[in-house]
């Protein structure tokens, strides 16, 4: 049975960041725009008989243009119909130009060589924001040389037209308001103490977790003002989590994500943490660095005073030969105990 042998330690870290790091103005956002269209041009890589909505979507072009054509009497495998996504840019203006993403909703086996047939592309209201059209790219070879992984989606580089803008009409306001990226009460008052220090005056009220509210100070524009917000730094404490890819077993974690104590058994692989000032190694130990010790028979493993994190943890099961699988599952399994307080995400 292996035994590891870990020390408790409380390390609480703050960080110095911007403003604009941490969070981001309400109402200025992106917005996601969506369309349907066909993709021509392919060799024969296109749809089959059995996508119904191309033929039709054919038919009805061609109509467009003075041609009249049944769609069971079209048997092109030359087109593919796609779906088109984007995102529209905060403030994007009429005539900017953006990436597009194009994918393939029928039985395309391909969309390389293809052109995207002009697409309107709508917002959540319906209304048409921007157009797009233009050559499809899928990138070409794989990273090993091979065919493409996803051949039926792709993208047209510059492809997107604004048409409609948005207006976010900031100039003229008097009042605007901080989103932090994460909820957090001291953060939220950390950012009202930044500010109101930097202006020596009460322009920033805290009014949720998340929320900051600002009131425009008379010597300044909103924008002048939000610009010199966005720069002020802030003592940030970000909130600990582990991040987990069990697809790859990736492990994620911050340095100083403490445990608290537990015995836990997985296997042949016992792990004990318990709070203890003095822990000696015993004779003939060997020591792998200066926070590891390994015994002479491996099958125990001490850590020095301070090093009990997540980090340690994983390194030292790294070191005895444990799985990406059983460090995953003996994570899972100390946060479930409550030996882990950080927020442990599995992708």
């Amino acid at each position: 049975m292996k035994l590891f042998l870990l020390l408790l330690l409380f390390i609480s870290a703050l960080n110095a960041t911007k403003i604009n790091d941490v969070s981001s103005i309400v109402g200025v956002r992106e917005n996601q725009i969506i369309g349907y269209s066909l993709v021509v041009g392919l060799e024969k890589t296109g749809d089959g008989t059995t996508s119904k909505f191309t033929l039709q979507s054919i038919s009805n072009m061609l109509k467009a243009m003075n041609i009249d054509m049944n769609p069971i009497d079209i048997k092109s495998k030359n087109v593919a119909a796609v779906v088109v996504t984007a995102t529209m840019k905060p403030f994007a203006r009429q005539g900017d130009k953006f990436d597009i993403t194009v994918s393939s909703i029928g039985d395309a086996k391909s969309l390389e060589g293809g052109t995207l047939l002009m697409t309107p592309l709508k917002g959540v209201d319906g209304k048409i924001y921007a157009l797009g059209q233009g050559a499809v790219s899928i990138g070409g070879r794989n990273t090993r040389g091979g065919a493409l992984t996803h051949p039926t989606a792709g993208v047209v580089f510059n492809g997107g037209f604004i048409e409609r803008e948005i207006n976010i009409n900031l100039f003229n306001q008097e009042y605007a308001t901080l989103s932090l990226k994460e909820a957090d009460f001291k953060n939220a008052v950390a950012v009202q103490k930044a500010i109101n220090s930097f202006y020596n005056t009460q322009v920033a009220v805290a009014t949720d977790s998340r929320s900051v509210k600002l009131k425009r100070p008379q010597n300044r524009s909103m924008i002048e003002f939000l610009a010199e917000v966005q720069d002020i730094e802030m003592n940030y404490r970000p909130k600990n989590k582990i991040i987990i890819n069990e697809r790859t077993g990736t492990i994620v974690a911050g340095v100083n994500i403490q445990l608290k104590p537990i015995i836990l058994t997985h296997g042949d692989i016992t792990i004990k943490i318990v709070e203890q000032k003095n822990l000696l190694s015993p004779d003939g130990a060997v020591i792998v660095d200066k926070d590891l010790v390994i015994g002479l028979n491996e099958n125990e493993v001490y850590t020095k005073e301070g090093t009990t994190t997540v980090a340690n943890l994983v390194r030292s099961l790294q070191k005895m030969g444990a799985s990406p699988k059983d460090i995953i599952s003996i994570l899972e399994a100390m946060k479930s105990a409550g030996s882990i307080v950080a927020d442990l995400v599995v992708m």
